[in-house]
């Protein structure tokens, strides 16, 4: 990850400023607008986000919690005990945010597994599989200065999402995937559209795929 001098940390700003509505972390996250809704009611939100988006309402670091709390459902956690998890990490990090800092991957899964069975479903082997399935959604992020300020979006992929980066809108080397699938659907194939902005054609492939056309980024790949 290139290096961001320390008198341009203004980004950091950025972090907590209400920036992708409902249905789009929703997406990125991988979990229902239900679920986001729910897991915002059980933190007490003085305003729960209702059935209707006004605008934007979630911060970068909201959308990172929901990336793990995604991990955590698919692993067989419900919504309650993944909160109190969270309140712990919370404690034992003095962090706002303790879903999305460093420590949750070197410490933070290893102190969840001591704070109680009953925060897993299953037994010692699926303990182990939840372990696993946490990490392997935390390598999908790059920290810097202990924040989870870069995320790679499905692992492997060239889309990411970074908050110094076109404001945090999902992107490919600096390029917005809206604007490289609006390009596709105007016409444009990938080879050209590679060209112009001098990004790999796979860089492209895997915008366009993110963006749901997936025809022209099945047929490249072919």
């Amino acid at each position: 990850m290139n290096a961001v001098p320390r008198h341009h940390e203004f980004w950091k700003e950025r972090l907590r400023v209400p920036n992708y509505g409902v249905s789009e972390a929703a997406r990125y996250a991988d979990i229902t607008s239900q679920t986001i809704r729910n897991w915002q009611k059980l933190g007490n939100r003085p305003a729960p986000l209702g059935a209707r988006e006004k605008g934007k309402e979630l911060s970068y670091f909201q959308l990172i919690e929901l990336a793990v709390v995604a991990a955590c459902r698919k692993a067989g956690m419900k919504l309650p005990k993944i909160r109190e998890a969270r309140e712990y990490l919370k404690q034992e990090f003095r962090s706002d945010h303790p879903f999305a800092t460093q420590k949750l991957l070197t410490d933070g899964v290893d102190l969840m597994l001591e704070h109680g069975d009953e925060l897993l479903v299953a037994n010692l082997r699926g303990q182990l599989a939840w372990k696993n399935i946490i990490k392997d959604r935390l390598k999908e992020f790059e920290y810097f200065d202990g924040i989870a300020a870069r995320w790679h979006l499905a692992g492997r992929s060239a889309v990411v999402i970074d908050p110094r980066i076109q404001f945090g809108k999902p992107s490919v080397r600096g390029v917005p995937t809206w604007i490289i699938a609006a390009r596709s659907d105007a016409g444009e194939d990938i080879r050209a559209i590679a060209k112009d902005f001098g990004i790999p054609k796979s860089a492209v492939a895997d915008a366009l795929a993110f963006e749901g056309v997936e025809s022209e980024a099945k047929a490249w790949s072919h």
